[in-house]
């Protein structure tokens, strides 16, 4: 088993007292207790539940709500979880199911029973959870009913059936259930719930149906070319795959979660530290802002904070402790009620938050992800010789060296400029190292990677890259010379900074202040964390004046849709509609100063009984560019993905539906206009074309 480079705190031994604690503590306090947990259970009192995952919740309540109880030491939710624990675990049928189908439709893909599995992950997370802080051993057989079942069910023996063929997402949904199985076989120290995960992985994944996660990872590093490219599932799959590595200590099992994170934060990631829209990933820098597009599903947020903290364990490198404050500050804030009681499913970089306290995926995985919180910020390392500290928010913090309690106090000046206090107090001599990360979006950051080294009484201080470190001297503490505490006090120094846009961003602008993301709310700025908590509109890229450095969009025909072709948004469509049959149509943009490019997309942007799409019957629409200000447009190339359209026939094409040309070379142009013949539909009077969104990259 390999061992952890940052060993994380238990919720324990951490409190949160700053700016995010106070996001924490409203989870616990309003959302967890206040949870009812009737329908959760009802699915699993009386088969069949209401709809097809309704298993996950109980499982999800209990996972957060174990580490919150454990956080706060809540006597009340403590007996709630026991109470809810018992309750599950009466559920259990005598072969160890535990989920909400009846049993004819079981552990496969029937119509509204295609979850199975899936439910059974998060009872087993749960379940497991509170084993490790209570060691009940109902829960923990309870869990191995589970396990046994699994492993009879699936596999490659006589009478046994695929995974793939019980989890929707091309099996993704089901092999998810890879995390709690290692988790599983730990608790357990029975290796065959290991060989189950190694069937999932090795076997299973590589079937002509299976998601092939591992193999396509390994050898492409791109996450919108893997499976279906659904993000939830890809990711809790990512998340297994890290705890197979830490159990195993095989590394290709490790390789392919650092290359999808290499992908997503080069060409997936939103500002505010989310992902996907529609739950899929898409083609590279393909980031809409609105609402129509589902932007940043809350279980996406969750998992992605899941897979770095993993990684951040396994590897010690800051740079996962990056993306954890990046969307912790931002995204998962943004999408939870700043009262904490209810959550969004989908949260988008401008619009309004449509929060909700129903039963959903996101509703459930939110509060996980706030629960998990106190777990970021303090860690041990070098064999619990060394304190890691992570966070740049006010906590406190107890560890044990050498049987010694050292308590760690930081008062931090968030969410405003100033200082960073962090104090360590000991109750008597011991020895320890200090590692302590600077972020990235410190002003001071620059002077203090320069700071030099030095000796102290207490050791050797020194600046690692980003993180303030400080090795203990090799002699033992002088008893007589015992002060009780060593103080650090860091510069906190950061001011409003502008980001230009890029991408389906070009044009457009936006503002961050320290860790936080900041949104445009009735004319003032405020953090997107707390913009439109009251059904407030807010934006978070702001649109630049043309000519400041904001393209300019024209068309053919005016038409009669008022979207925009250059807001992010393919579902925010323009038409050419007038009423007249023209022989082409253009959509174009047109900017201030030269822009490069590798590759053009024009998406789709509606099909109507009466046209809106291009004609493809003689040629396929295609691209063009203007190399300077009123100079002769110049063709590329055409969209040669586009279907074989003709005037009266759409061939299915879907909304928002992308088409990418690319290009040879780094082209440099000031404008970009798609051209192609307008279609007809059943009304061959007249013709007109659509446009949901004009991007290059």
């Amino acid at each position: 088993m390999i061992q952890d480079i940052f060993v994380p705190l238990e919720p324990s031994q951490v409190k949160l007292t700053g700016w995010l604690g106070k996001r924490v503590a409203v989870n616990e306090a309003t959302r967890l207790r206040n949870v009812d947990l009737t329908p959760l259970l009802a699915g699993y009192k009386q088969r069949p539940g209401s709809h097809p995952w309704i298993g996950e919740h109980i499982g999800k309540w209990l996972h957060a709500s174990t580490l919150a109880w454990q956080n706060t030491g809540d006597s009340a939710l403590k007996a709630k979880l026991a109470g809810a624990v018992a309750e599950l675990i009466a559920c259990q049928e005598p072969d160890g199911y535990l989920g909400t189908y009846v049993k004819e439709k079981r552990f496969g893909l029937f119509p509204g029973a295609d979850w199975d599995v899936w439910s059974h992950k998060y009872c087993l997370l749960g379940l497991l959870t509170w084993w490790h802080y209570t060691k009940d051993a109902a829960a923990l057989a309870c869990c191995e009913r589970m396990g046994d079942l699994l492993c009879a069910t699936f596999g490659t023996g006589p009478g046994q059936k695929s995974i793939i063929s019980a989890g929707t997402h091309m099996g993704m949904a089901a092999t998810s259930i890879l995390e709690p199985m290692v988790l599983l076989a730990r608790a357990s120290k029975k290796k065959k719930y290991l060989e189950f995960c190694r069937y999932m992985v090795d076997v299973a994944w590589e079937e002509p149906r299976g998601p092939k996660i591992l193999s396509t990872l390994t050898a492409t590093g791109k996450v919108n070319k893997t499976a279906n490219g659904k993000a939830y599932e890809m990711l809790s799959n990512l998340v297994g795959l890290c705890e197979l590595y830490r159990e195993t200590g095989e590394k290709r099992y490790l390789v392919p979660a650092l290359r999808a994170w290499d992908d997503i934060v080069a060409n997936q990631l939103y500002l505010t530290g989310t992902m996907s829209y529609g739950e899929h990933f898409h083609d590279d820098h393909a980031l809409p802002n609105t609402p129509r597009s589902s932007i940043g599903e809350t279980c996406v947020t969750v998992t992605w904070l899941q897979l770095n903290w993993q990684l951040l364990r396994l590897t010690g490198d800051g740079k996962y402790a990056d993306q954890i404050e990046r969307s912790q500050y931002n995204h998962l804030a943004a999408a939870q009620r700043p009262d904490g009681a209810q959550w969004c499913y989908y949260t988008a970089l401008e619009g309004t938050k449509p929060y909700g306290p129903g039963i959903n995926c996101c509703v459930s995985s939110g509060p996980r992800g706030m629960a998990l919180a106190p777990q970021s910020v303090c860690f041990l390392a070098d064999n619990g010789k060394t304190i890691v500290v992570t966070s740049q928010d006010s906590f406190e913090a107890t560890v044990t060296i050498e049987g010694v309690k050292v308590k760690v106090t930081q008062k931090s000046s968030l969410p405003s400029s100033g200082k960073l206090t962090t104090q360590y107090a000991s109750e008597r001599p011991v020895r320890f190292n200090i590692r302590q990360r600077l972020a990235p979006w410190n002003d001071k950051l620059s002077e203090l990677r320069k700071a030099p080294k030095s000796r102290t009484n207490d050791g050797v201080f020194q600046v690692h890259g980003d993180w303030m470190e400080l090795t203990a001297s090799p002699k033992k503490p002088d008893p007589n010379r015992f002060r009780g505490s060593l103080d650090w006090t860091l510069p906190l120094t950061f001011s409003t900074k502008t980001i230009e846009g890029s991408f389906t961003n070009t044009g457009r602008k936006a503002k961050t202040l320290g860790p936080f993301v900041l949104a445009t709310q009735n004319g003032k700025e405020l953090l997107f964390a707390e913009a439109g908590a009251k059904g407030e509109k807010y934006q978070i890229w702001s649109p630049l004046p043309v000519g400041a450095g904001g393209p300019e969009e024209d068309r053919s025909r005016l038409g009669n849709a008022d979207g925009s072709i250059c807001d992010g948004d393919p579902k925010s469509i323009v038409v050419t509609f007038d009423g007249s049959k023209q022989p082409l149509d253009w959509f174009s943009l047109s900017y201030p100063k030269p822009q490069t490019a590798t590759k053009l997309t024009y998406c789709h942007g509606r099909s109507y009984h009466d046209g809106g799409w291009f004609d493809a019957s003689e040629r396929k629409p295609w691209i063009e560019v203007q190399r300077s200000k009123d100079g002769p447009w110049e063709r590329l190339g055409e969209l040669a993905g586009y279907p074989a359209t003709t005037a009266t026939n759409s061939q299915g094409l879907r909304e928002g539906q992308p088409f990418t040309l690319t290009l040879p070379a780094p082209t440099t142009f000031v404008g970009v206009r798609v051209v192609g013949k307008p279609a007809c539909g059943d009304n061959p009077d007249q013709a007109f074309s659509s446009c949901g969104e004009l991007s290059i990259g």
